[in-house]
């Protein structure tokens, strides 16, 4: 196949661009340049997307013997990913922008243009496998569960799917170095990136307060409504936050307080005891089924919440009206509006199935 690999500049898609040239298929590298304004290096494991990443995709395409371009894309992930996680963030809600990244950038524009200049598929680094049974195209997790990047896959539809290769989905990330290593590949031991992209510092708060500015509201007592102090605008918080909430007197039980609701149009921010944080029941909207199949009836599963965690037994079930209902077997803490809920079937034999995806759009 004519394959496009999409490489960030970092070990995991070298190495999945060189496994793309090993299958025999025809490979064209491109890095993806995302900021207007891209740092000149990069901090350790913060931040990507600049300019010395750009280099080190063109020296590992250098290496593998393929054509290398950089494609402009800041435009439209300013207009997708960075604008859409501030709105979110205004209106209470938390985003994952990485998510948004793989489903309106990698494979949406990427894709798009990819098929358009006659290319069948992209490859990329993510740490996920397809699997073909029955006939159907299937999402599933990572071998190495310790990496494994389902989860910010989940929102992809099965025609982008159907052009999608994940070349390290059987693999773990120590072999994945040690292959990069024996490659010759200069980024084998590259720290990998964390936190936002485009917030290179880690600073959240600040980085919205630029662009927001200052909305003034209350930090109020869930229990017993009384007002424990003000706050610059309900953007600075997060749902189960505990640190910087900026109250000086403790709880009456000299236990933290967390963080339990937004209300982003009173600008009151909610704070209560950990015990407050459990979550039962999760209702979401927009359900995406990567495998084309929508749940049928009450189907036990398994949700993920965070990228990272959040993951608790659960019955799913869907209605025709494009909103979906979860029962947790067990309460999970730290759930808000806004976040992605991933739906798993267990299967410990061929890695647990993508059933699909949905907004959560409240808790229970």
């Amino acid at each position: 196949m004519r394959v496009l690999a999409a490489m960030s500049g970092g070990v995991d898609s070298a190495v999945a661009a060189a496994r793309a040239v090993d299958a025999g298929h025809d490979v064209v590298g491109v890095h993806l340049a995302l900021s207007a304004q891209p740092g000149t290096l990069r901090t350790g494991s913060r931040g990507c997307c600049t300019v010395e990443d750009s280099h080190d995709a063109r020296r590992a395409a250098d290496i593998l013997g393929i054509p290398f371009y950089i494609w402009d894309f800041a435009e439209r992930f300013t207009e997708e990913v960075v604008e859409t996680f501030v709105g979110e963030y205004a209106a209470g809600r938390t985003p994952n922008p990485c998510v948004t990244c793989n489903e309106k950038i990698k494979f949406e524009a990427l894709l798009e243009k990819a098929l358009a200049l006659g290319f069948d598929a992209v490859a990329t680094g993510h740490y996920a496998r397809l699997a073909t049974v029955d006939g159907e195209l299937e999402l599933r997790r990572s071998a190495d569960e310790g990496k494994d990047q389902s989860y910010v896959l989940a929102s992809l539809q099965p025609e982008q799917l159907q052009h999608a290769m994940f070349p390290l989905g059987d693999s773990w990330k120590s072999d994945v170095r040690a292959e990069a290593e024996q490659r010759g590949l200069s980024v084998a031991r590259k720290p990998d990136s964390h936190d936002i992209c485009f917030i290179p510092d880690g600073d959240t708060k600040k980085f919205l307060e630029k662009r927001l500015g200052e909305r003034p509201g209350e930090l109020v007592d869930a229990e017993t409504g009384a007002v424990l102090g003000r706050h610059t605008g309900v953007h600075g918080f997060t749902v189960g936050q505990r640190k910087g909430l900026g109250i000086d007197a403790p709880a009456a039980d000299g236990r933290p307080r967390y963080v339990l609701s937004l209300e982003p149009v009173s600008g009151t921010v909610k704070v209560g005891s950990s015990a407050d944080l459990g979550v039962e029941a999760i209702d979401a909207d927009r359900p995406i089924w990567p495998s084309g199949r929508a749940l049928d009836g009450p189907t036990e599963c398994t949700v993920q919440v965070r990228a990272h965690g959040g993951i608790a037994d659960a019955v799913a079930e869907a209605d025709g009206d494009g909103q979906v209902s979860i029962q947790l077997r067990e309460p999970l803490r730290g759930v808000a509006p806004g976040q992605v809920v991933v739906l798993y079937r267990r299967d410990d034999q061929a890695g647990d199935l993508v059933l699909g995806s949905a907004k959560i759009s409240g808790t229970r």
